[in-house]
């Protein structure tokens, strides 16, 4: 695989960017061809911007050793047919632009890029906080809008959060175990990317073990700053020496303050401050399932995004009525006065209707104890979408589902059952698929993953022992079962063939209890033949004469 690596942190350097050429040597390592482009210097919390009216020039950078400074860096290439050489680009520009330049600019000869990865950022990249800011989020994104597979790489560490913890954001061997795990990771996220997914944000914790620690799908959490400005005031010490001379002649003219009152601003320097400390807060409010709770934690996070802002659903739909102008005297237009509701971001439409007066309202039940009640909108039909691309769940009989819909946008509609559902859904078709792929692939999920299952006719319950001859599993499993308790014995699930939506399902451990239930289902319902016949009697009749004098027989069979 032709793999490009940018970053935001510049080139390798102890102090500010330490890890990119851990991961280039372990890409390569692995039989990659590793092609970088790198900012010549720091271009943290850039975002994914390109820089104006700049005519971006490259110098070439010769690494050195690992976790040493003594790289070099050259005005020009190495001429061609020169000795082999690894030489990586520098570019006086930003992370987007290093992606731009070396997907079409540079390494034509190598043959085509396969995958952009950004990073490894020196610190992590987790909550939206971060991800908004970050220079590695925004040369993953500028590779995904040039139609390119990207991930934007980030090493977390946790030495100066909690002191007295080892210094693991320099430890060579955890750095390593770091970067094996991402090619790993990086290798089988390309082989299986995800359906309408443009790049993947992983955050690796450098921590001891990070690779046999948990790797967790994630959603980004989304957070704000704090009150507060995220500046912090410094002295104005140095000036420029036009500056100086502007505040020498201002004192020298000897203003004076006008008599009318007007804002005079002391002059400051502001220096970037960011206050990590609310989002550390928030990650902590939060809860599990993110992608600041997973690093926290310790795990490798993996957030599957789009290359876009995303909106929320509800608020791109509709008309958006502003107030008349004799309302909007004051600075501030309430939300109350819109005519438009806003919804939450993650809200969605459910049409549900199975059709089962018992079943539906547990579905509903459900629904309402998962989500809370502002999060969706019940719908009667599908009509009521606003668009086909609107986040939809569909819970229903199976003849009723959209099929159409779901595989037309399979990113935003949900529903209940595949769309073949023979193979997948009858239970003694799935039992027999997953036996014949285990049979032919030994080594499947499947062989751990599935429950065994059994299969066999019966007509009568008095000719089980002959419909269990060639159940192995299942005559297995009753001798295991014999003089156990109940709470220790293996249980199965009886689900007669032919009826749908749980009918008939019942639970069983030994032969015994297997065979009551079919006795109790004969005995509900008997058979024609078993019934007694009812004795026919003959009744003769006296014959009574009519006028004619011939005999008139009456009889019957009661």
């Amino acid at each position: 695989m032709h793999i490009l690596i940018v970053n935001d942190d510049g080139p390798p350097s102890t102090q500010s960017s330490p890890y990119v050429h851990s991961l280039v040597q372990s890409l390569q390592a692995a039989g990659h061809l590793v092609s970088v482009v790198l900012p010549h210097t720091q271009r943290s919390w850039i975002g994914k911007a390109h820089m104006i009216g700049q005519t971006v020039k490259p110098t070439y950078f010769h690494p050195g050793t690992l976790h040493q400074d003594d790289g070099t860096t050259h005005p020009r290439p190495l001429p061609a047919g020169s000795k082999e050489q690894e030489e990586w680009v520098l570019v006086d520009g930003t992370p987007a632009s290093c992606v731009q330049i070396g997907l079409y600019h540079y390494f034509q000869s190598r043959g085509p890029i396969d995958l952009v990865v950004s990073g490894p950022n020196y610190g992590r990249n987790s909550t939206a906080v971060f991800s908004l800011s970050s220079g590695t989020l925004g040369g993953a994104l500028e590779a995904a809008i040039c139609k390119r597979k990207a991930i934007a790489l980030s090493y977390a560490f946790f030495s100066k959060e909690k002191p007295g913890f080892p210094d693991s954001a320099r430890d060579p061997e955890i750095i390593a175990a770091a970067s094996k795990l991402s090619v790993r990771l990086i290798e089988h996220l390309y082989k299986s990317w995800g359906e309408g997914v443009d790049l993947y944000s992983i955050n690796v914790p450098l921590v001891e073990g990070v690779d046999s620690r948990k790797i967790m799908w994630t959603n980004m959490l989304q957070n704000y700053w704090g009150e507060g400005s995220c500046f912090k005031e410094v002295a104005d010490q140095e000036g420029t020496a036009d500056e100086e001379e502007h505040m020498i002649r201002e004192r020298e003219g000897g203003t004076d303050t006008p008599e009318e009152s007007v804002t005079r601003h002391t002059h400051k320097h502001f220096k970037w401050a960011p206050r990590f400390t609310d989002v550390y807060k928030s990650v902590e409010e939060a809860g599990p399932g993110n992608d600041g709770w997973a690093v926290k934690e310790h795990y490798t996070s993996v957030t599957p995004l789009k290359a876009n802002f995303m909106h929320a659903a509800a608020q791109t739909e509709g008309e958006l009525k502003l107030p008349s102008s004799q309302s909007t005297s004051t600075s501030t237009v309430g939300m109350e006065n819109l005519s438009l509701t806003t919804k939450p971001a993650n809200h969605f439409y459910a049409l549900i209707n199975y059709e089962d007066e018992y079943v539906q309202p547990l579905i509903l039940s459900a629904l309402k104890s998962r989500f809370p009640e502002e999060s969706y909108t019940l719908i009667s039909n599908m009509e009521d979408l606003p668009s086909p691309t609107t986040p939809f769940l569909q819970i229903s009989s199976y003849e009723t589902l959209p099929f159409t819909q779901a595989m037309s946008y399979p990113t935003s509609t949900l529903i209940n059952a595949f769309v073949i559902r023979k193979a997948l859904i009858r239970k003694h078709y799935l039992s027999t698929t997953a036996y014949n792929w285990i049979a032919k692939h030994p080594g499947s999920v499947l062989k751990t993953n599935i429950k065994p299952a059994c299969e066999f006719e019966l007509d009568y319950a008095e000719f089980l022992d002959e419909a269990l001859v060639e159940a192995w599993e299942l005559q297995e499993s009753f001798t295991k079962n014999e003089g156990k308790e109940p709470a220790e014995r293996e249980w199965w699930i009886l689900k007669p063939g032919m009826s749908d939506r749980g009918q008939g399902i019942r639970l069983f451990s030994t032969e015994a209890e297997l065979q009551g239930i079919f006795e109790e289902w004969e005995a509900e319902r008997p058979d024609s033949d078993d019934e007694e016949e009812e004795e026919e009697e003959e009744v003769e009749v006296e014959e009574e004469t009519g006028e004619d004098g011939e005999g008139k027989g009456k009889g019957g069979i009661i």
